[in-house]
């Protein structure tokens, strides 16, 4: 067969649905192979959403997301989303065309390095060089792609590789069992944890990718360990759970953080320094023990005591298995720490201020939206509200970026989301900055069929960065902008548009567009005068309760 259907066909054995994307001329033997494959191809509108919406495939499933470029332009659009991925945690695989690399006709024309390009953002880069080798080189890069710790890989498949003729075939997939920490690990650390007055459980983005969610309930529910979670950690144990403290949504200074700061002992499920931290270590201090499925990345902000490095889930069952309630544990600080924190996370959430103020905004959209309901974040002030107040109750039900924390995901997110999830209700929020960045994948949802709801927050300017400049005490300069009328926006491109009058409104509104067929957009004003107010003036003079 052609070399473009063994490709096709490697991929169609490891089970790949969906190939976002916008091919060029050097992909065309490839999408001819793709049109009668049962791969659905999704034609973007800029091959960065692609690889946004194959990344969220990827980490919703486990299973690997594809994306598809041509070469030069093509391929350095996909850099944002290569970076996206592999930081944070999620299987993705470009495939890039590339002219002829046998007999030139072009010269230099459009042709950059693309393999060394992405060297430095991927586990995996590699030119494709003989149709034989697809077969090998698909299937090692999947894998890599999907182990532990899951990120970017890249295939280039020049043209003219593409139209060979090859009589390999895809190769067998075989599943291998992840290795499991050391007994005598195990009962170093229950022995840490036994003799802890106050240990706190800490529960990070790797336990939401392998769905630990009822190892450490039990874990929980069995000591009475309290915990918290990081910003990609949300919703891994239902966080209604009375045991529950919060999200370390800042770096420190937050009620949370009073908690935290008590603690003699933290075991460390799942989070990695990528993610931003949620507390910083300092010597002869906090004892930390890690729990992940690679030993620890020391930094100067960690550099845990103990370490189990093996599968995730069964260091949690042999814990649980091997723990009893200890008489050392003093849980009574951590109750205090809890009832304080709901005070602080649910002032103002029925202030009726217009344009919204965020704790609001963040109650209203908590309570229209069902327990597995979802909701996709862009990047702005407002991700550090709804990580710090909405409360998720579910795995995987926030997606949010806290590793690279690029803007322009939260669309695109939300588009991957919904194709995972046909049966599940599907929010994307997103500032104004984020929205415009790729807001032409309206067109993508609405060509789609899909059902899908966008809330737009305006502000006119790049709101988190007015935060910051105010707080280092600078005049503001440099951060507004203007933009289009976004009821109108959206209805150019088929989609229904909403604009929200008054606070009281806005809970309506997100109910009847997430309840209604097609794809709705939401504007809303909002005055982020708060975060100052809270994250600066509040928070300098938080005092922890006694």
């Amino acid at each position: 067969m052609k070399a473009s259907d063994l490709f096709v066909k490697a991929l169609e054995n490891e089970g790949v649905e969906y190939i976002f994307g916008i091919p060029g001329e050097e992909n065309l033997d490839f999408l001819e192979s793709l049109r009668t494959s049962k791969i659905k191809f999704i034609l973007t509108r800029h091959e960065q959403s692609a690889g946004f919406m194959a990344a969220t495939y990827g980490r919703l499933t486990g299973k690997v997301g594809v994306c598809l470029s041509t070469l030069g332009p093509g391929a350095t659009n996909l850099v944002t989303a290569a970076a996206y991925a592999q930081l944070g945690g999620m299987p993705m695989l470009m495939i890039t065309g590339q002219k002829p690399i046998k007999v030139s006709k072009q010269g230099k024309f459009q042709i950059i390095n693309v393999v060394e390009m992405m060297r430095p953002l991927t586990k995996f880069t590699k030119q494709i060089v003989n149709g034989n080798n697809i077969p090998s080189l698909v299937r090692e890069a999947i894998r890599l792609a999907e182990e532990e710790r899951p990120g970017a890989v890249h295939l280039e498949l020049p043209e003219d590789v593409a139209r060979e003729d090859t009589t390999n075939k895809p190769f067998s997939i075989m599943k291998i069992r992840r290795p499991t920490a050391n007994e005598r690990s195990i009962d170093m650390a229950v022995q840490m944890i036994r003799d802890a007055k106050r240990p706190l459980l800490l529960i990070g983005a790797a336990a939401n990718r392998k769905h630990t969610s009822r190892t450490l309930r039990e874990l929980v529910d069995a000591t009475g360990i309290h915990f918290f979670n990081t910003q990609m950690g949300k919703g891994v144990i239902d966080e209604r759970h009375p045991a529950f403290l919060g999200t370390a949504a800042i770096s420190s200074q937050d009620y949370i953080h009073c908690a935290i700061e008590r603690a003699d002992l933290i075991i460390n499920v799942g989070h990695d320094v990528i993610e931003k931290p949620p507390f910083i270590m300092e010597p002869g201090g906090l004892r930390v023990i890690h729990v992940n499925f690679s030993s620890a990345q020391v930094d100067d902000v960690y550099f845990p005591q103990h370490e189990l490095v093996g599968d995730i889930t069964d260091t949690i069952r042999k814990i649980k298995d091997k723990m009893v309630k200890s008489p050392n544990w003093d849980f009574d600080y951590y109750h205090r720490v809890k009832e304080d924190v709901e005070i602080h996370l649910h002032d103002r959430n029925t202030d009726s201020r217009f344009p919204i103020i965020p704790q609001r905004l963040v109650a209203d959209v908590r309570a229209v939206m069902p327990p597995d309901g979802i909701i996709a974040l862009d990047n702005g002030l407002y991700k550090i509200w709804f990580a710090r107040n909405y409360k998720a109750y579910e795995p995987n039900t926030v997606l949010l970026d806290n590793a690279l924390a690029t803007m322009g995901a939260g669309l695109p997110s939300a588009i991957g989301a919904r194709l995972v999830h046909k049966d599940k209700k599907i929010l994307a929020i997103c500032g104004d900055g984020g929205f415009m960045m790729n807001s032409h994948e309206l067109e993508t949802a609405v060509r789609l069929k899909i059902d899908l709801c966008i809330l737009v927050l305006r502000d006119d300017a790049l709101g988190m960065i007015k935060w910051k400049q105010e707080g280092m005490g600078f005049q503001s300069f440099g951060l507004d902008y203007g933009n289009p009328d976004f009821v109108k926006f959206a209805g150019c491109f088929g989609a229904h548009g909403h604009r929200v009058t008054s606070a009281e409104r806005l809970s309506l509104v997100i109910k009847d567009c997430l309840n209604s067929p097609g794809v709705h957009l939401i504007e809303i004003p909002i005055d982020y005068s708060e975060s100052y107010a809270v994250f600066y003036e509040e928070l300098k003079s938080r005092l922890c309760v006694l």
